[in-house]
């Protein structure tokens, strides 16, 4: 039998005290207004950045020929790696060590060493914090793709972007929250799943398109003049407010005509977006805009349009650098058999106008409340692979990955390899950790934002994720 004294003295408040503590500390559902889904919503804290930029140069960038400088293999090239036997190889066996193909020097006033492949970039590596000591939980790129963009290697799960834009909407009612821009080569590897909103609803997937390749079906078709256009959206307006009126708690009635609407409201402002003739001479200059390497204008013009749609609000813009279509690196970062001569060419499209876009947020005042994060799925190995290649093989043990911009603790590093740049050895790091920092820097708790789904609260770090505080300002 139980004590009605104790019950009332301490059972009541035991049963108050867990609330509270539930309160304070269980999960946060972000309260979506069904007819304005991408309204923009508070964070759970006060936040550094309102808005991200996310590079990703997708068929694993190599860090030992980039960011990730190492004397000592230098020192010890064309020797074997230390239990290179033990190592499990993904293509063609580990040969022996191979030095960098590119010179290092010191950059900036915090002499980051970087190498002359990525001169531009290199330029900028006071405003940058650098992370050496990256994991990844698979050297497959689908997987690994799929976890850098969603934190799960599997599918089904939503990307950062739709995270992002779920926890806290858009400041542009005209634009989607969440923007993929795709190389002007194609898509990566698993295309889409990079920007999926999964199990949250539909109205937080990234919205793909390019300056080259608008949105599909946007154009007002040539029979319809601008005069009838407006006249039609004057009455379907009418309409859906009688509609509304008429049905005020149908939400999912309510949802769908705002998403109507929202694209209605899209086809007159992301043209606009897409409009560069009004840029200076000087910025189109600086991006690299009228480059007779098509494809090189081509990526410029995609970073271009993302510091507009930054500009013009869209909380999260996420640019890719290399494409799948074109075969295994030919189109993309994965350096397995003549990586010389293929990055050679992707440094060349990415460096100057990835660099320029950088260079114009912060000239804008745009950095100072913007996070730029530079990711790839996976690194490479220190070693050439055997049978005469002149390439590395994937390598997800310890790889490079940066950030700058809102809240960042500017010309430092984080973390390191060990002296081939083959293993994370010191404040190792996951890519669950890189997720929870971006969340942090938004003013978002990445224990607490979540989505009850499958019979089990959800979210973008699962049950896993610490802050980096080391690149914090």
């Amino acid at each position: 039998m139980i004590d009605r004294r104790l019950f009332m003295g301490g059972g009541l408040s035991g049963i108050a005290l867990a609330s509270l503590l539930a309160e304070e500390h269980g999960p946060i559902v972000p309260k979506i207004d069904p007819t304005a889904p991408l309204a923009p919503r508070s964070p759970h804290a006060p936040a550094k950045a309102k808005r991200v930029l996310m590079f990703f140069c997708s068929g694993g960038v190599s860090h030992i020929d980039t960011f990730d400088y190492k004397p000592e293999l230098i020192k010890r090239h064309d020797q074997p790696l230390p239990g290179a036997d033990k190592e499990v190889a993904f293509q063609g066996g580990h040969g022996n060590l191979h030095r960098p193909l590119w010179d290092f020097r010191p950059r900036g006033q915090c002499g980051k060493m970087v190498s002359d492949l990525l001169p531009h970039l290199g330029g900028l590596v006071d405003k940058m914090a650098f992370v050496h000591s990256m994991t990844a939980k698979t050297n497959t790129h689908g997987q690994a793709e799929n976890q850098m963009s969603t934190g799960f290697p599997l599918d089904g799960f939503p990307s950062v972007g739709s995270w992002v834009s779920y926890a806290l909407g858009s400041e542009n009612r005209d634009l989607p929250a969440f923007v993929a821009i795709p190389d002007p080569r194609g898509v990566p590897q698993v295309g889409p799943n990079n920007w999926n909103n999964a199990f949250l609803p539909a109205v937080f997937q990234g919205t793909a398109f390019n300056a080259d390749e608008p949105i599909p079906h946007l154009n007002r078709p040539e029979s319809l003049t601008p005069q009838s256009e407006a006249a039609t959206r004057g009455l379907i307006e009418r309409l859906n407010r009688r509609d509304r009126d008429r049905h005020p708690g149908d939400t999912e009635r309510l949802a769908r005509i705002a998403s109507m609407e929202l694209a209605a409201r899209m086809q007159l402002r992301a043209m606009r977006m897409m409009d560069l003739s009004g840029e200076s001479r000087a910025v189109r200059q600086s991006y690299g805009i009228d480059d007779p390497d098509r494809i090189k204008a081509g990526f410029a013009r995609n970073c271009l349009l993302a510091r507009r749609l930054l500009e013009s609000g869209v909380r999260f813009v996420e640019v890719f650098n290399g494409a799948y279509a074109m075969g295994e690196g030919v189109g993309n970062w994965d350096g397995h058999r003549t990586l010389k001569s293929f990055y050679t060419r992707h440094a060349s499209i990415f460096d100057q106008p990835a660099a320029a876009l950088l260079r114009d947020l912060d000239q804008r005042g745009l950095l100072a409340d913007t996070l730029v994060v530079w990711v790839t799925e996976f690194g490479r190995m220190p070693t050439f692979q055997k049978n005469g290649a002149s390439g590395r093989d994937h390598n997800h043990h310890g790889f490079t990955v940066w950030l700058a911009g809102a809240g960042v603790k500017a010309g430092t590093s984080y973390g390191a390899t060990d002296e081939f740049g083959h293993r994370a050895v010191e404040k190792r790091a996951t890519i669950y950790d890189l997720h929870a920092t971006i969340l942090h820097l938004l003013g978002l708790d990445h224990e607490r934002l979540s989505v009850y789904h499958d019979g089990t609260q959800r979210r973008l770090t699962d049950v896993h994720g610490r802050v980096l505080e080391g690149i914090l300002a």
